[in-house]
């Protein structure tokens, strides 16, 4: 028996060829699904789709899974059909997010933008700069990202200490935040979006992380409270390397802007060369186990 996959590009057409009982058809976003959407069983949207993906469910009648080339899933809960399974695609961009995170530490501790702007104004500014060496960072997130990021945030002779919603070994439960906070020199964000954690960094949280402290978001915007962080920033207690932002992407005149002590990126962690294998990687694991009949690892349940 073969499966049909909506696929939304070339390359998820050649990775899925090689999936035994699939057959890949590409679709074209804003246009007219394809004749195999009536018996296509599973639908892999865009990454990073920006329009509405509950469009596509009345067209696509026998759907029984959809398939994400994201990690994040909140623009597809609550959306998809009854009896149509989610999955995310857990294990792909955690790497890239982590990279970027360690990327950002760096450029705020050695003063790499300090030194830019130094260079542009052709002037030598020659000084001592803080290290990532000896820092303690406290990851809000203990799942494949979190784990990425301890695994490369180690060999900078630094420290990570993982939260999860719920306590294990090696883990805190989140519960402990307001104990652990003001213990640490960065805190890391790589939660996913669900309606417990929106607004999760407010006053509260952010007030209770000790002076001088890095807040790294590689979640969602909203997780953070915009107005708390700016008003922390602009009081200089805090700093903060944001790769998200509620709202996003940011108007012109918004303070984000011109706020002190903020490293910005326009949600780019995972955006970088060899993304889109990554993910298909992942994608035809995912598939591979609905061809033979089994639930896929990703698959969402709830809020995740």
């Amino acid at each position: 028996m073969t499966f049909t996959v909506l696929v939304p590009d070339e390359l998820g057409v050649r990775v899925l060829s090689d999936v035994e009982g699939v057959r890949a058809v590409k679709y074209d976003v804003g246009a007219p699904l394809p004749p195999e959407a009536a018996h296509a069983e599973v639908l892999v949207p865009k990454f990073l789709q920006s329009t509405d993906p509950s469009e596509f469910f009345a067209q696509l009648p026998a759907l029984r899974l959809v398939q994400l080339l994201s990690a994040g899933a909140e623009r597809f809960i609550g959306t998809v059909p009854d009896g149509v399974m989610l999955s995310t695609c857990r294990g792909a961009h955690g790497g890239s997010t982590a990279e970027w995170a360690i990327g950002a530490l760096l450029a705020i501790y050695r003063d790499f933008p300090v030194f830019e702007r130094a260079r542009q104004e052709r002037r030598w500014d020659y000084h001592v700069t803080d290290t990532l060496q000896g820092k303690q960072v406290l990851v809000v997130g203990a799942g494949d990202l979190g784990e990425q990021f301890r695994r490369r945030l180690e060999p900078f002779d630094a420290s990570a200490t993982l939260v999860g919603r719920t306590a294990r070994d090696g883990v805190h439960g989140v519960d402990e935040l307001p104990e652990l906070l003001p213990h640490y020199d960065a805190v890391l964000v790589v939660v996913p979006l669900t309606d417990e954690t929106t607004g999760m960094v407010d006053a509260k949280f952010l007030s209770l992380m000790k002076d001088g402290a890095i807040l790294v978001n590689g979640a969602r915007g909203p997780v953070v409270d915009t107005d708390a962080l700016v008003a922390e920033l602009s009081s200089g207690r805090l700093r903060a390397a944001l790769d998200v932002t509620d709202p996003e992407p940011l108007p012109a005149d918004h303070p984000l802007w011109t706020v002190p002590g903020l490293f910005l990126t326009p949600h780019v962690a995972g955006s970088c060369t060899g993304h889109g294998e990554r993910a298909y990687r992942v994608v035809a694991s995912e598939v591979a186990r609905f061809a033979r009949g089994e639930e896929p690892r990703n698959l969402v349940r709830g809020a995740y």
